[in-house]
């Protein structure tokens, strides 16, 4: 037993996971054999990380973009962007101040009307805003006829026809522009040519000549008017400072004479005296300051 197990341990040797086989002759190579041993986990992991890393750049690349567009841009340029990225609502903007979901009582109401859901008027909107719509325009077209009234009533004014209702020397006391309100006509003083006597509402010649002209002119539509007194701050403190009073008188004696001329009482609206709180120049005691605003008023904007 002995001999036997010498002669197999003379054959076969193990060290450490290497297997050495001894042939019988010593001449021949030994055939060795290793086993390595593979430990797992330490393989690829994919390419999730780029996508994780893509997104990061992304993100940065938007948050500086962001950063520079703040810096680079105005307050109505932000504005603007800010719209354009909102979420638009068809039934939003337009409304008819009630609870349901078309902003009335039902899409069929008649009692409430669509107006614009912008501003103080989106709480609390009055009457005549209420109808207005946000184009502004009722089922009569106010809008396009208001515009077609007020070219015509400048035209006929200012001579743009080939024919003026003014001589030269009038019109230079004259100026209209157009606003929200509607047409107005303004009629100023000049330092040489007064529309007032000094202190009191007595019209000059000059302020009736350019009265009549504004009646004809006026004549020719039938929108509603109101008319504003303006007056220059005096150059000392008044313990009785009469603007207030003499720029309301001066109003109405405009009044007066509009209706002697031909205008109907019932287009005049309101007569308001606004004192030195609305300049037309800079220097408060400017005599440019001293005028008679005649307003033509749109349709439904005639209180």
């Amino acid at each position: 037993m002995r001999v036997l197990t010498r002669r197999l341990l003379s054959r076969l040797r193990v060290r450490k996971n290497v297997v050495v086989e001894m042939g019988a002759q010593s001449n021949v190579a030994p055939v060795i054999i290793k086993r390595k041993k593979v430990v797992g986990g330490d393989g690829h992991h994919g390419g999730a990380w780029k996508v994780a890393y893509a997104d990061f750049v992304t993100a940065m690349m938007a948050f500086f973009m962001l950063m520079w567009l703040l810096n680079a841009t105005t307050e109505k340029q932000r504005k603007g962007l800010a719209d354009y990225f909102s979420p638009t609502i068809p039934i939003n903007r337009v409304s008819g101040g009630g609870d349901g979901a078309f902003g009335g009582e039902s899409m069929f109401a008649e009692q409430i009307k669509a107006y614009q859901g912008t501003g103080a008027s989106d709480r609390h909107p009055t009457e005549n805003h209420m109808a207005s719509g946000q184009s502004g325009l009722d089922s009569n077209g106010s809008v396009a006829a208001d515009r077609a009234a007020f070219e015509t009533v400048e035209e006929e004014l200012m001579g743009r026809t080939g024919e003026s209702m003014a001589e030269p020397e009038l019109l230079k006391h004259i100026v209209t522009r157009v606003t929200d309100e509607g047409l107005v006509i303004e009629l100023f003083a000049t330092d040489d040519a007064p529309l007032f006597a000094p202190g009191t509402d007595q019209p000059t010649e000059l302020m009736r000549a350019l009265v009549r002209v504004v009646a004809r002119a006026a004549a020719k539509v039938d929108n509603a008017m109101a008319v504003g007194g303006h007056i220059r701050s005096h150059p000392v403190v008044l313990a009785e400072n009469p603007v207030w009073e003499l720029s309301t008188e001066r109003a109405a004696a405009t009044r007066l004479m509009l209706e002697y001329a031909g205008t109907a009482p019932d287009r005049i609206r309101r007569v308001t005296g606004h004192a030195d709180r609305r300049l037309a120049v800079k220097n408060p005691m400017a005599t440019r300051n001293d005028r008679v605003e005649v307003t033509l008023l749109r349709r439904g904007r005639e209180m």
